[in-house]
Formats: structure tokens, sequence, C-alpha cells
């Protein structure tokens, strides 16, 4: 897209305004969102963060909402598992992900499962920088955790924790 003059205010220099890389940031944020939430009600804007960047108010009033089956399909489209491997992870029957229809919302304790799922996969995303290669690093076994796979600890709070400290450690290059 061409480039934009935008007109100074008085005392305000004249800014040049590159819409194409605005689009492109704005679709980068929505390449590393999981379930594609839409935030932002203070500035009565839409727009896409993803899981890892919401606060933790931002969070609670999804879950509270509940989160759409739409929502976990994305989820599951974008980490590549099964309903039967959802099913173990989120502690509920396999029946209870399958019976919503798309904009049907789950309740809040089982969304709660759901948001923290997709927060440690959009932080996995945004540190491996692809998914491709994290949905792999998951299911890989490593020794920093006694030989398992960090998939092994996502049916678990302090399990996805200890996952999401790993990936932490990481980022900064600790050895994991």
């Amino acid at each position: 897209m061409p480039k934009e003059q935008l007109k100074a205010r008085p005392g305000k220099a004249v800014k040049d305004v590159d819409r194409s890389k605005a689009r492109k940031a704005h679709l980068d944020s929505q390449k590393k969102a999981i379930l594609g939430w839409f935030v932002s009600a203070e500035k009565r804007v839409a727009s896409i963060k993803s899981e890892s960047q919401m606060t933790s108010i931002e969070k609670m009033d999804v879950t509270r909402k509940g989160i759409s089956k739409n929502a976990l399909e994305q989820l599951k489209d974008k980490s590549g598992f099964d309903y039967d491997q959802l099913s173990w992870i989120l502690g509920v029957a396999r029946t209870t992900l399958l019976n919503k229809k798309g904009t049907d919302k789950f309740p809040p304790s089982l969304s709660e499962k759901i948001m923290s799922l997709a927060d440690l996969y959009s932080f996995g995303y945004e540190i491996f920088g692809s998914p491709e290669e994290f949905n792999q690093w998951i299911f890989q076994s490593l020794p920093a955790l006694g030989g398992k796979a960090p998939y092994a600890f996502l049916d678990n709070q302090y399990g996805r924790e200890e996952i999401r400290n790993l990936i932490g450690r990481i980022a900064y290059g600790v050895y994991s």
C-alpha cells in the first residue's frame, strides 16, 4: 500500500505512515493468537492479542464469559491435537468437547483450562518462532523433565507452569 501523509497539528511534525507495515504487524499478531480473542474494550477498538500478551484481568474476563467451541477448534487445529488428547489434557470426557457446536460456550472452569493451554501454546510459538517447531518439541523426551515429553505435563496446572518455566529458560538461553 502507498504511504500517506497525515496533516500536522499546530506544533507537531508531519509523519509518514506506512500502512503496509501497520497491516503486517496486525497480521503477525493475529498469527500469534491461538484463540483469536478480540480485546481492548478501553479503546473501543477491536484488536487481536496473543493469549500470552493478555493481562490476567483480560484472561479472567474471557474465561468467565466462557470460551466457544469455535475457539477450541482453533486451538485444536493450531496445536495438532485430536479430541482424545484434548480431553486428557483438559480432564473432561471427549463427548463434552464434541457435543458443543459453533458459538456454544464451555463453562468457566473448563474455559480456564482451555485458556491456560492456549496461553502456554501462544508463549511457545513466540519463543520457538513457529508453531511447527513448538508442536514437535512438545512431544520430544527431554532430560530436563526426567526423560519425559512436555506433553505428559499438560494435564495439570502445575505441569503447565513447569513447561512454561522451561520455555522461559529456553528463551534466555539456559540449557534445558
